[in-house]
């Protein structure tokens, strides 16, 4: 079942590639770009996700270990706070914990013991000053970068009759988050005309958010009983989610790069 949705992972980024060829060709010269870089930024994360996905579960622990690195390193270039070496190593802790089934230690060692290690760290390094803004925007990044993140790895160590199972929950994820991705970006393109967040994020329209998120419910609704244990209305429930909250983080990473981050 795992070869097989990954084939059709493949054959719909192929489709859609061919449909952008074909759009490229037919529209004024510069038009496009944008969605050709959404693309190949696709097939660079299908490709690698089908490698590790395929192997034994440290393999793919790693690979999301090494992305949750690569997301707070990045995110720590946005931010004006400086991120002591020795913090890094809470990634790693971090999925050991889920590696080893311990479940309960991962869902309380970074929102409450990293939160109680970033704060006392803070007061033994002796400066006061900036005590909350250093240490919630730290805080904030673990958050955002390893803890959400590492879900998704989390659902490969779930219990399932299939032993395949965990890999096709993630793979469910990834597939809707895709197909939101592009949905939200081309019904907002086609027929985008309200602003949702006019000071945050200017190019996200209401037709954007809309149009993608029925369009992950419908593919949620489709590939959900195929995938997961999920039944129809539990699909699309998981689709409207993924797509609400695809939007709210998108609008997120924005501000991140913007003036509103103090």
């Amino acid at each position: 079942m795992l070869e097989k949705s990954l084939a059709t992972l493949f054959a719909l980024l192929i489709l859609a590639t061919l449909i952008n060829r074909f759009l490229i060709w037919r529209l004024p010269e510069g038009k496009g770009g944008e969605v050709t870089l959404r693309i190949r930024t696709w097939w660079g994360i299908v490709i690698c996700f089908s490698m590790v996905i395929s192997g034994p579960r440290w393999m793919t622990l790693t690979f999301f270990a090494l992305i949750s690195f690569l997301a707070l390193k990045e995110y720590c270039t946005l931010i004006s706070v400086h991120f002591p070496r020795w913090l890094y190593w809470g990634i790693p802790l971090n999925y050991l914990l889920i590696g080893f089934n311990c479940f309960e230690l991962f869902l309380l060692f970074i929102p409450l013991a990293g939160f109680l290690i970033l704060a006392t760290w803070r007061v033994l390094v002796g400066d006061p000053s900036g005590f909350l803004h250093t240490v919630s925007a730290i805080f904030c990044g673990w958050i955002m970068t390893v803890f959400a993140l590492s879900h998704a790895a989390w659902l490969l160590m779930l219990p399932t009759t299939n032993i395949q199972g965990g890999a096709l929950l993630v793979l469910f994820l990834l597939a809707l988050t895709e197909s939101n991705d592009i949905a939200q970006y081309l019904w907002g393109k086609s027929c985008g005309r309200r602003k949702v967040v006019p000071k945050v994020s200017p190019g996200k329209t209401l037709e954007g958010l809309m149009g993608g998120v029925i369009t992950t419910m419908i593919a949620s609704m489709i590939i959900g009983p195929l995938l997961t244990p999920l039944n129809a209305w539990q699909a699309l429930l998981a689709g409207l989610l993924i797509g609400g909250k695809w939007f709210l983080r998108r609008c997120s990473d924005v501000s991140h790069q913007t003036r509103y981050w103090c």
